[in-house]
């Protein structure tokens, strides 16, 4: 199980996420940033802590169980962010 950043983050990236994650596995972080449209959470770094979900302004952040049918999507979206290149990545979603 890991938790999961949906649509309402799109050009908000907040990053209160980023900070309170103890794992580090929340990124771009403001330094990393190359234009994603979201956050995006490594499904295998993330230990299922919670932290992430409460701090979030927009409630972006769910656990896997629990993302919204209209939001379903975005748990594949996360997953390829961190193992497709870049050009992969953009090629099947359409954006960075």
């Amino acid at each position: 199980m890991t938790y999961v950043i949906t649509e309402p983050c799109i050009g908000t990236k907040d990053r209160s996420c980023v900070e309170v994650c103890p794992v580090d596995c929340i990124h771009p972080k403001a330094d990393e940033d190359q234009g994603e449209i979201h956050l995006y959470i490594n499904p295998e770094e993330c230990i299922d802590c919670g932290a992430c979900e409460s701090v979030c302004p927009v409630t972006a952040i769910f656990a896997e169980g629990d993302v919204p049918d209209q939001y379903k999507k975005y748990i594949e979206e996360g997953a390829d962010h961190y193992k497709l290149s870049k050009d992969e990545f953009q090629a099947k979603h359409g954006h960075v």
